[in-house]
């Protein structure tokens, strides 16, 4: 093999690697891939395309091609996620954010900002993406987040720091709500909603994401369940529940809220039109 390459040659073949495995976007995998292997923003590389790449330069860019043929997922071997327009540290440790996640800090957005000062919380908060880009788009919010694992909080804490929050958001290790009576203008929850029979059906990249993150139990409504129940006692007057939720799960959920006395119950759909976000309001 020659001493130097072409990028674009590099690129070209990267790509194919990629899609002969049955990687989704094998193009833009390979430009984030190659971007990361030589210090580069992904933009840089379309002006660049003729630069001779030496073997020593290929060398990391080989690895990390192979561990995403593998099917790792791109943000781990990268170790950060992109999410509502900010750069977050992802690794193994907590659920890689996904898109439609990004609507659901919309929503509570949109209902926190009906309280002056909102007192917030974020149930399961896994790296702590919905709490930070909560409390970076409302300086005035009280924001807390929770998780039950102690390896989520750690990254979910190294994204605080990484984002200037550490004295802002509040995170507790605990099992769905604090211990203490505060009560909530609004409780958001991305809590595990795939039924366990459904694990293995998940693509190979899904699959690297922590099993507690996935696994909502028979039906997939364990803590959905649970913390429909437990949360009106966290509510203040007026405030809101809002779960992300899974596909077929809107008619449950929305007799498992009607059930627990909330009012004005609305399911909306994400961009692929499947019903996923869940409201209720107390009081």
């Amino acid at each position: 093999m020659p001493d130097t390459l072409p990028l674009l040659e590099v690129l070209r073949a990267s790509e194919r690697y990629l899609a002969d495995r049955g990687v989704e976007h094998p193009r833009l995998n390979a430009e984030h891939l190659l971007a990361h292997a030589l210090g580069l923003k992904r933009m840089e590389l379309y002006l660049q395309f003729d630069r001779a790449l030496t073997e020593t330069e290929r060398i990391p860019l080989r690895d990390t091609v192979k561990r995403r043929g593998s099917r790792e997922p791109l943000q781990h071997i990268l170790g950060t996620a992109e999410f509502h327009g900010r750069t977050f540290a992802c690794d193994q440790r907590a659920l890689i954010p996904r898109p439609e996640t990004e609507q659901l800090v919309e929503i509570a957005l949109e209902l926190a900002k009906e309280h002056a000062g909102a007192r917030i919380l974020d149930i399961g908060t896994g790296s702590g993406v919905i709490a930070l880009t909560v409390a970076l788009a409302l300086p005035d919010a009280k924001v807390h987040a929770t998780d039950l694992s102690p390896v989520a909080l750690a990254l979910a804490t190294d994204n605080a720091a990484r984002h200037q929050l550490s004295d802002r958001v509040h995170f507790t290790r605990t099992d769905l709500l604090p211990e203490d009576d505060t009560p909530f203008d609004l409780i958001v929850a991305n809590l595990p909603y795939i039924p366990t029979a459904e694990i293995i059906t998940l693509s190979p990249e899904v699959r690297h994401d922590p099993a507690s993150a996935l696994d909502g139990g028979t039906d997939g409504l364990d803590l959905i369940r649970r913390l429909i129940d437990a949360a009106p006692a966290r509510l203040s007057p007026g405030g809101a529940l809002l779960l992300e939720i899974g596909a077929g799960q809107a008619s449950a959920v929305d007799s498992l809220l009607r059930a627990c006395k909330f009012r004005d119950i609305s399911v909306r759909p994400d961009y692929e039109n499947v019903p996923r976000f869940a409201v209720g309001f107390h009081g």
